[in-house]
Parts: structure tokens; C-alpha cells; sequence
């Protein structure tokens, strides 16, 4: 989603019913996006870049299970038989989230998702009543998602830019040491303040 406010990833979601020739009235939809780390290789670069996570490589059969990335939902209008839907998916590119920090370390591939669905149908019956029923708890959707893709909607809302969250004592600190120095930037701050 291009000209979202925030970086939104859409997902294309089919969506079908039998009968087909039941009419859907609608169907709230709640979605759970898992982040499957178990189902790809990682190279050297991308290992190291994730010890923060996982910890050390030879710990990873003990450390690295499937991660919650986030929780969204879509409302599905009226439809016969099959429709298709985008799911939004808001993506964050804040690096004390774990989803954020899973997905700044890899260079490249892919990334397997998978959507867990639930929520409710609402449905016409024969005798044209008005039914609701839940989704039920086995309807999942899987998805290799290009690690570029993710890079790139970040690239277009942060280009150049990471985001630091400071505790607000060390950012006082910072500040004061910025502002005593007469240092114009913030980049220019931290530099000289830790000499990197």
C-alpha cells in the first residue's frame, strides 16, 4: 500500500464458499501472521545479525521457533462462492520488536508466513434467515514473503533513516551534551559522543 499514512503490506486473500450458491453476507475476519523462522537457511551474515534474537547458531535447535509478527482483521463483503480480499498487514520499523529485528537481519530469500484465520460468517439460510457461524480454527493461508519486498516498503517510508528508542534519562543526557556542544545533527551527537 504504496500511500498509506504508515508502511502497510497487502495480502491477497481468496476467499471461497461451498455452495457456491449460498450468499455470504459478510465475514469478520481476525488474522494472526506467524513469521515460520524454522522454514528457511540462514547464511553467515544473516546468523550473526540475528544472535539478538535467537542467540548463538549451534543453540538455534533449542532457540528458534515460529514468531508472531501481528495481529490484523478484514472485513469481507457480500459474495457467491468466491471473492478476494487485501489483507493489511502494518509493518513497524521499530527494532525492539522482535518481527522488526527478525526482519532487518536477513539480506535475502524469503520469508514463510502463515495466516491464522478466525472470526465470523454471517450467512443467508434456505429459508432466507440470517445465520452467523464461527471460521473455524483450522483455516490457515501460507505465504513466502521476498525479503526485498519488506526492505523495500521500509526503504520508501525510512529512506536512510533507522529508529532508536532511548530510554529517557540517556536521551536527556544526549540532548544536553548536543545542545552544550553546539552539534547541528543528531548523527553528528551520537558520533562524537561514542566516537564511532
Amino acid at each position: 500500500m504504496e500511500f498509506a499514512a504508515a508502511p502497510i503490506l497487502g495480502f491477497a486473500l481468496r476467499v471461497t464458499n461451498a455452495p457456491a450458491s449460498e450468499v455470504i453476507h459478510t465475514v469478520v475476519l481476525r488474522c494472526q501472521v506467524q513469521l515460520d523462522v524454522t522454514r528457511r537457511r540462514y547464511t553467515a551474515d544473516e546468523a550473526a545479525q540475528l544472535r539478538d534474537l535467537f542467540g548463538e547458531p549451534e543453540r538455534w535447535s533449542n532457540t528458534l521457533r515460529s514468531m508472531l509478527w501481528t495481529h490484523t482483521s478484514v472485513i469481507v463483503p457480500s459474495f457467491e462462492g468466491e471473492t478476494t480480499v487485501e489483507v493489511p498487514v502494518p509493518c513497524t520499523f521499530d527494532l525492539n520488536v522482535a518481527a522488526t529485528k527478525y526482519f532487518y537481519g536477513l539480506r535475502e530469500g524469503e520469508v514463510p508466513l502463515t495466516f491464522l484465520f478466525s472470526g465470523s460468517v454471517f450467512y443467508e439460510d434456505p429459508s432466507g434467515g440470517l445465520r452467523v457461524v464461527p471460521v473455524p480454527w483450522d483455516r490457515e493461508a501460507r505465504f513466502r514473503l521476498p525479503v526485498s519486498t519488506w526492505r523495500g516498503l521500509i526503504d520508501h517510508y525510512y529512506p536512510n533513516i533507522a529508529w532508536l528508542a532511548l530510554r529517557r534519562d540517556v536521551f536527556d543526557r544526549l540532548y544536553r551534551f548536543k545542545v552544550e556542544r553546539g552539534i547541528p545533527t543528531w548523527e553528528q551527537a551520537v558520533e562524537e559522543a561514542t566516537g564511532i
